[in-house]
């Protein structure tokens, strides 16, 4: 049949994932950075997530689609509140509590040294807007590579925040977008960013700077530079 659906400019689209949060009926999903109409019959055409799109990707056409298939709908959206959706599970928000060694009475070794991640999941792109543990956090946000290049990571930085990664060569995005909407929309107490010496990371810097200016809110901001050979600058 023809009718009214939705249609995304994914070279419009920045990857801020607002869009898949705004539809109710799991139409929009995340590919590759990028937001997807995933299904036509979950799209109802109303265009909830038009005025979300910060970058005017989002817009109507008029085109062959499957009906709107409500059933299928809330059946999908069912399977997602048990976990048993078809998504990947990697994306799904979660706090995580960490486990006591099995073994006390052992030689301390690195296989006893606990993790200090406390939720899922840490890449920008992927991290919901909203979620229960960035209120009244304090905010880690770290390029991923020094997390290899300073040793004791873990125990210095993530220790007591909760931590955001991402590099913005490789991702290709602004994360600036999605960082001030995490920023605006949450009880954030502080932010550090920790980024490695060389010049692209300078993006990560820059994208977290402008976050905090569009936030609209006095969020103190601490920028740790980590060299290649894993000291602190």
């Amino acid at each position: 049949m023809i009718r009214k659906i939705i249609k995304i400019d994914e070279e419009k689209c920045n990857g801020c994932g607002l869009c898949a949060e705004a539809c109710h009926e799991g139409a929009i999903g995340m590919v590759n950075g990028k937001a997807k109409l995933l299904r036509d019959d979950y799209c109802d055409g109303l265009g909830d997530c038009l005025p979300v799109c910060p970058v005017d990707a989002i817009s109507f056409e008029e085109r062959e689609a499957a009906a709107y298939d409500e059933a299928a709908v809330k059946a999908n959206m069912a399977a997602k509140a048990t976990g048993c959706s078809g998504g990947c599970p990697g994306s799904q928000a979660r706090s995580i509590e960490a486990s006591p060694c099995s073994c006390p009475s052992s030689p301390a070794s690195e296989a006893d040294i606990p993790s200090a991640l406390t939720h899922w999941p840490v890449q920008i792109k992927l991290a919901p807007i909203n979620a229960p543990y960035f209120d009244g956090a304090d905010l880690l946000i770290a390029a991923d590579c020094c997390a290899y290049a300073y040793g004791n990571f873990h125990g210095k930085f993530m220790k007591g925040k909760k931590t955001l990664i991402g590099c913005p060569k490789l991702d290709m995005i602004d994360y600036s977008e999605k960082l001030t909407a995490i920023l605006a929309n949450n009880d954030i107490k502080s932010v550090t960013v920790t980024r490695m010496v060389v010049p692209c990371c300078g993006g990560i810097e820059y994208a977290v700077k402008q976050a905090v200016a569009n936030s609209g809110k006095d969020i103190p901001l601490e920028i740790v530079t980590v060299d290649l050979d894993g000291s602190l600058i």
